[in-house]
């Protein structure tokens, strides 16, 4: 029986809530005229599945529910209440200095006291952002004079000042504290800053998305000018999406708010505010147009390499990155879609991207899942071989990072598009792979060779319009009619045009070598050169778990049957790659580049 969600019956839960009993506004009767359609009439037992309303009688329960129990959300721990006991004339002269009036410090309970800091394994002088939601304590920052900073162990990461945002139909996204402070002190209360500093790991907006994020109508997209933050300005526009989206621009000279407030004053950061511009859909562009990030490249180390999935041979040869177009080919039963899934799972691992799929080929799609959750555990699936315990944790993490797309009413590129751009949204996928190419419905066109260069370029268009990778598996023409006489196939193998070879940026050959019994990835193809060169890598195939192993000439093929869900073997996985590390908030500003390492406080 397939499993239902409250959400297909127009239930939203409150914020957080996974378990227990709630109220919840009835959207049976919230249209039906009733004198006040808001009121939560609707008691929902999320454990067992069940809802009434009190007003209207309606009531159900979910088909297939198996409740909550099996899957504990994770229990975060609760900061103490801090001690708002005044601040020292250091602390507020400090602030007073960057343009924080003491006004706003109290506003919003900045407070100062002694707390343990595990750097210096001391008890230190702290300034103390405290984190809350709908009035609750959820988290605490602190900072001493000499920018050593910590979380509260186990308690959750949210954007500060979220309650700042409730019921607005806008805000402003900021990067840190201070920046979120200096906004305040201009009047902009709607602000929010990012809780884990310029990464592209955006799985905060998730958690809040309902009830804080959906019903904007317009959000300022107020972060650095530097490269850090240029990226993040470009993940949360192709996120919240661009047409509610407006980008803010600082005085020249300056980084972010707080700089133009200190150096400029509060008009300036006003002014600043007041010139928010529309993002640039589409049309001409100058140079002007993309300015910021020609500066964030010129003041940084020229454009960045893409990601890489870990294992050595590939990475020295290509790295991924988004708004790119991916074609893999191969033989029937060569292992490219096998091959696909292990870029997919590391690149989840690594960076926490997240993936969707149209692949009617993997059918019935529990049979997909399996898959993934054995690259994960690193063990055949079922109870003889894998603990329930980890069969959990693998299904927590393939339930939140994979996503299937198979629209009922037919596999045209549109209806597969509309839905990747709601899991763009919704789930903040990085991601798209359409596996295979002859499954995708041609609708009206009959024309294959038409067909196929429209479909290429609206897969570019859209993966550059939605911040994504799209990967493309194709199969080649038989191997007699191949053009080589290697029978290895090659882009331009692909059936039905050449543009398959033209239009990639990306362009994949995996092909099973049953005398040498090993797998070659062939990069045959890469468009831009930061991203990588054409060459050979081989692998051997691990039946236990689906993995490939880096087969290199004169080194042991290892089979890796590690769980990648234990903390140590996850962490191996990336040991390779240090901007996978995730930002704690506030690492993203200097908060005290101007008063050297002297503590003011």
């Amino acid at each position: 029986m397939e499993k239902e969600s409250f959400e297909d019956y127009g239930i939203k839960l409150p914020y957080r809530r996974r378990s227990g009993n709630v109220k919840c506004v009835c959207p049976n009767c919230k249209t039906s005229g009733r004198a006040h359609p808001d009121d939560k009439s609707l008691s929902v037992n999320i454990d067992e599945g069940l809802w009434n309303c009190h007003y209207c009688g309606w009531s159900g329960a979910l088909k297939g529910y198996e409740g909550r129990q099996s899957h504990q959300r994770r229990q975060y721990t609760r900061p103490l209440p801090l001690q708002e006991t005044g601040l020292s004339q250091k602390v507020i002269n400090y602030f007073s200095l960057r343009g924080i009036s003491l006004e706003t410090l109290k506003k919003m309970h900045i407070a100062e006291g002694k707390e343990f800091m595990p750097q210096v394994g001391k008890e230190m002088n702290t300034v103390q952002f405290p984190y809350y939601l709908e009035g609750e304590l959820i988290n605490v920052k602190y900072r001493t004079g000499d920018k050593k900073f910590k979380m509260v162990a186990g308690a959750e990461l949210i954007p500060y000042n979220i309650d700042g945002i409730r019921d607005k139909d806008t805000c402003y996204i900021v990067e840190g504290e201070m920046d979120a402070l200096s906004l305040i002190e201009v009047g902009v209360d709607n602000v929010i800053s990012v809780p884990n500093g310029a990464n592209k790991n955006l799985e905060w907006l998730d958690e809040i998305w309902e009830g804080w994020i959906e019903d904007k109508s317009t959000i300022y997209i107020a972060v650095d000018n530097d490269t850090k933050g240029v990226e993040l300005r470009n993940n949360l526009v192709a996120r919240l999406g661009a047409e509610r989206c407006m980008t803010v621009g600082w005085t020249d000279g300056c980084k972010d708010a707080n700089d133009v407030l200190k150096s400029h004053g509060r008009q300036a950061l006003q002014g600043c505010l007041l010139r928010a511009e529309d993002v640039k859909i589409g049309g001409v562009f100058t140079s002007s147009d993309h300015k910021m990030e020609l500066d964030a490249l010129y003041n940084g180390e020229g454009i960045p390499k893409g990601k890489t999935i870990g294992h050595e041979n590939l990475d020295s040869l290509v790295s991924f990155e988004t708004k790119r177009l991916m074609i893999v080919t191969g033989e029937p039963s060569s292992g490219k879609s096998e091959f696909v899934d292990e870029i997919c799972v590391r690149l989840n691992l690594r960076y926490n991207w997240k993936v969707a799929y149209f692949s009617p080929e993997n059918m019935p799609l529990e049979y997909h899942d399996v898959k993934l959750i054995e690259k994960l555990v690193g063990r055949r699936f079922g109870r003889a071989t894998m603990t329930q315990e980890m069969y959990e944790r693998a299904y927590e993490r393939v339930n939140d990072n994979f996503f299937h797309i198979m629209p009922e009413d037919g596999y045209t590129i549109d209806k597969i598009l509309a839905k990747a751009r709601y899991l763009k949204r919704r789930k903040g996928i990085s991601m798209v792979v359409l596996d295979p190419y002859n499954r995708i419905d041609m609708g009206a066109e009959r024309d294959e060779y038409v067909f196929i260069r429209s479909l290429l370029r609206e897969l570019t268009n859209f993966a550059q319009r939605n911040d994504l990778l799209m990967c493309l598996v194709a199969h080649p023409r038989k191997i007699s009619k191949l053009e080589n006489n290697t029978g290895i196939p090659s882009l331009n193998d692909i059936s039905g045009s050449k543009d398959f070879w033209n239009m990639a940026d990306y362009g994949i050959v995996v092909h099973r070598d049953r005398e040498e019994q090993r797998v070659l990835v062939r990069v045959s193809k890469i468009k831009y050169r930061q991203l990588g060169s054409e060459g050979d890598a081989f692998f051997k195939y691990n039946l236990e778990n689906g993995r490939y192993s880096p087969c290199v000439e004169g080194q042991p093929v290892v089979m890796d049957n590690r769980s990648y869900l234990d903390a140590d073997n996850a962490a191996d996985v990336a040991q390779h790659e240090t901007p996978s590390t995730p930002m704690q908030p506030g690492d993203n500003y200097d908060f005290l580049s101007d008063v050297g390492n002297e503590c003011p406080f």
